[in-house]
Parts: C-alpha cells; structure tokens; sequence
C-alpha cells in the first residue's frame, strides 16, 4: 500500500482543562455523508485520559468541523477498573441508532505500573454522550490474563459481535523500565456486552525483538477478505510501528507487515513512533487515521491511501 499523509488533523490547546493534552487513538465512524467523528482520548495535566470527538469533513478529513466541549465519559469510581482513565478503542452502531464504545479502562497498580481491561458504554444521543453498561469490566481478568485485556475493537456482523483486543500477564524490563507484553486476542457474543472467558490466540509476537501490539483495528476488502491493522512495540526501537495482515475468515491471519507502507517521518510529528492505525473508507476514498510520537502528544493526524 502507498499512502499519503495529509498531516496532523487536531490537537488540543490546553485551553481545557480535561483536554490539555494529547488526542489518542483516534477511532473514526461514518457519522453521516459529511461528516466523519473521530473519537479520541484527551488527557488532563495529570495525563488521565477522557474521551472526547472531533468531527471532520467526510469530503476533506483535515478539516475539522466540531470539537466535543466536554468529555463523553468521565473516568469511573474510585477502586474500579477505569478510576485512572478512559481511552475509547472502538464504537460500534447499533441497529435502534444507538452506539456501543468500547474502551480500556486504565488503573495504577502497586507491584506493576498498571492494569488494563475492557468496559462499554452506551450512547442513546447520537454519540453526543455515553454512561456505563455496567461499573465491571466486560473482560476482566483470567488465568492466562492477569493484567491485561485492553485495546478492545468490535464490530459486528449479522447476529454476532466479534472482538480482537491486546491480551497479556508478563512485564518484563526494557533499558531499566518495566513494559507490558502482550499478545492480540479474539472473542464472539451475540449482544456485545457478555463475552464468556478467555479469548483464543489472533496473532502472537515473533522473534526476540517485538513484545506487544497496540489496538487492532479491522475492515475488510471488496472480495470479502479481512485486513487488519495493528502497532507493533518492539525492543529496539521502544516505540511503535504499523503492522499489516490479512485473512480469508477474521481469525486466521497473515502477517504482511512490509505492506503496511506506512512509516515514521524524520522531524515530523511522528519522528519517533506512529501507532493506533483506523482505516475506513468514505466517498471512495480511503482514509488511515493515526497517532505520533508520545502516543499521540500533538493530536491525531491522517493519510490518504493512493495504491494498495
């Protein structure tokens, strides 16, 4: 694939208190023919995250239309699972209108950094706000997923929810800093909230170098194959890069990292890192929405595919 970035799209300007920082993990829906939402996650001063949307001109995605003035959800109760931060990974429509999203849920740990498991919201305003389906996580902890069951991305297909999302126990040390390990993951369930236990194995890390993936992110091509995309974190770089594969059932995949054709720009923005690939395709264009260096610090920016 050959694209071309188009630039940094939005970032906050610290004028809010809730948003000083970062728009994270953009994760664009069709909201209607003129107009694309991207939700992101701000951080506060203290870099807890808060997610919020920026809507943009479906026809020209640089442009941005409309900034949610406050936060579509507020961090959770202390002692939950999300009493640390909020960070929205995907959003699914539902067919009475209403939108799911579902999103980690950050909380400090003591004897490691910190934990991540999934919850959902619903929305029944047209994004415009969600409150919790319940206060628990929707995957919480198992035997084999002790700290990590994060980076959730749904979407939905006839009667079924299908799920990809970061799974892992093991920290290990990285030039003197404990960083996660953890593998992606792959879930049915036919209302979207109740998921049953451990998910089986999507694509695992190779080699000695990688040692996770950031937020899956899932479409599929005209012919009916799955692509999916996905961040790499690997012990050489110590930051992310984009991966690439694809699948004939949504389960079994091909890793093609070398197509991705997306990469890091010297002096740019995203010198350093890129990660949090959406892809979506909209009046015939298809557009990649991602994040930088720091995981997003300056906003999120986006590329135009021009070849696969």
């Amino acid at each position: 694939m050959q694209w071309n970035k188009l630039g940094l799209v939005y970032g906050p300007d610290g004028s809010s208190p809730w948003a000083v920082s970062h728009a994270m993990i953009p994760t664009p829906i069709v909201l209607d023919d003129n107009t694309i939402r991207v939700f992101v996650t701000f951080c506060d001063e203290h870099f807890i995250g808060r997610p919020g949307y920026v809507d943009v001109d479906a026809q020209d995605p640089t442009r941005v239309l409309r900034v949610s003035p406050l936060p579509l959800l507020d961090v959770g109760a202390k002692g939950t699972f999300d009493d640390n931060g909020v960070l929205c990974c995907s959003v699914v429509r539902l067919d009475d209108g209403r939108f799911f999203m579902y999103y980690a849920g950050f909380e400090l740990g003591v004897k490691i950094r910190y934990k991540l498991f999934t919850g959902v919201a619903v929305s029944d305003d047209g994004g415009e706000s969600f409150h919790r389906v319940r206060q628990t996580p929707i995957l919480d902890r198992t035997e084999t997923e002790m700290a990590f069951r994060g980076g959730p991305f749904a979407r939905r297909e006839g009667d079924r929810f299908r799920l990809w999302y970061a799974s892992g126990s093991d920290w290990e040390e990285i030039d003197g800093k404990q960083m996660p390990v953890y593998v992606l993951k792959y879930l049915e369930s036919k209302d979207g909230v109740e998921w049953g236990g451990e998910g089986r194995l999507a694509l695992d890390i190779t080699g000695d170098d990688e040692h996770g993936f950031g937020r899956p992110w899932v479409t599929t091509l005209p012919d009916g194959r799955y692509q999916l995309f996905y961040s790499i974190r690997r012990r050489s770089l110590r930051a992310y890069r984009l991966g690439y594969a694809e699948s004939d059932d949504g389960s079994n995949w091909t890793r093609m990292d070398e197509a991705m054709g997306l990469d890091v720009t010297p002096g740019q923005f995203d010198s350093d890192a890129i990660m949090y690939a959406a892809v979506i395709t909209v009046h015939g264009r298809t557009y990649c929405f991602y994040n930088g260096n720091e995981f997003g610090r300056d906003g999120f920016a986006v590329a135009e595919l021009v070849q696969r």
